[in-house]
């Protein structure tokens, strides 16, 4: 039971900037510890999203401030951890078209010029469309997007082999099984179709494909996978997850 309550600990430690704290002999390294960090992942989309919804409706006095607001809350509730993956990855394919080793450009703490343009560009207009989805009152398709949305991480970290040096991915891949997969998708599927019923489906379909199209792309341009490229998978089948939502319902 320890092990599972450090496990969820853990992963809004790692995942959020909500304040978590941990004893000096707590051991994360533990393979049920990194499982019960893992089953949790999606739940830290769901409290992520409930939150967001807290303050929408704190701050509906303000109207079109209150919504950008809560935007910008939701991206800074993860500390923008998959943002800035967008930014180096950005860099690497860039540096990769100029015949650099794009591993080391996307290692580096520095932001290249166009990481910036892009970076900027992607948090525009995924704050645009934040917006516009709560402003059509679509907060139960939002969170079940971003819950998904982490879900699809945790396939694509089983699907794809990391580059050697993401040695903390190859860790969390030996302790996902497609049974542990299967069991966590049923699960938060449950519970997403409690919160959206049918149209769970178009979400999970969107969501998925596209986290995993972003993947297999990115690798094939670039040559390996890594935290950044996952975290980019996750920024982009939000954005478009959302997209579809607006468009659709």
């Amino acid at each position: 039971m320890i092990d599972i309550y450090l496990g969820f600990k853990f992963a809004f430690s790692y995942f959020t900037l909500l304040p978590v704290n941990f004893k000096e002999t707590d051991d994360l390294s533990k393979a049920a510890v990194i499982k019960s960090m893992l089953f949790f992942l999606p739940f830290v989309g769901l409290v992520l999203g409930i939150l967001t919804i807290i303050l929408l409706n704190l701050t509906s006095n303000l109207t079109w401030l209150g919504l950008i607001i809560s935007a910008v809350f939701y991206m800074v509730l993860y500390g923008f951890l998959h943002t800035e993956a967008v930014i180096d990855v950005s860099d690497a394919l860039f540096a990769k078209h100029s015949g650099k080793d794009a591993y080391q450009i996307i290692k580096e703490p520095t932001v290249g010029a166009m990481g910036l343009l892009f970076g900027v560009s992607f948090i525009i207009l995924k704050i645009a469309v934040l917006v516009y989805a709560f402003e059509l009152n679509l907060y139960m398709q939002f969170v079940a997007v971003i819950m998904f949305s982490r879900f699809a991480l945790l396939l694509n970290i089983k699907l794809f082999d990391a580059h050697e040096g993401s040695k903390f991915i190859h860790l969390l891949k030996d302790n996902i099984s497609f049974l542990f997969l299967t069991v966590v998708f049923i699960l938060y599927g449950l519970i997403g179709f409690s919160l959206i019923s049918y149209q769970i489906i178009l979400v999970l379909f969107t969501v998925i494909l596209v986290s995993f199209s972003v993947v297999k792309v990115l690798k094939e341009k670039l040559g390996f996978v890594n935290g950044d490229i996952l975290g980019t998978s996750l920024e982009i089948s939000e954005l478009i997850g959302l997209f579809i939502v607006i468009i659709c319902f």
